[in-house]
């Protein structure tokens, strides 16, 4: 499933996702693939990435109704 919230989040911030991965540790090519839907980030990532564009881990990572 895409995350197009965590997307939003980071365009938000008018970061791409060589900025987003900087703040976080990891590589462009991670957040491209959370953002595509095609890996599932780990806990602690997903801490990581809520911390940096300000959201929830409800906002960016739980599933909608």
């Amino acid at each position: 499933m895409k995350n197009l919230r965590m997307k939003a989040a980071r365009a938000g911030k008018d970061w791409s996702q060589e900025d987003l991965a900087k703040k976080v540790d990891v590589s462009r090519q991670t957040i491209s693939a959370i953002e595509k839907g095609n890996y599932n980030p780990s806990v602690n990532l997903c801490i990581r990435i809520c911390q940096a564009l300000d959201k929830t881990l409800d906002d960016l990572f739980w599933p909608e109704e």
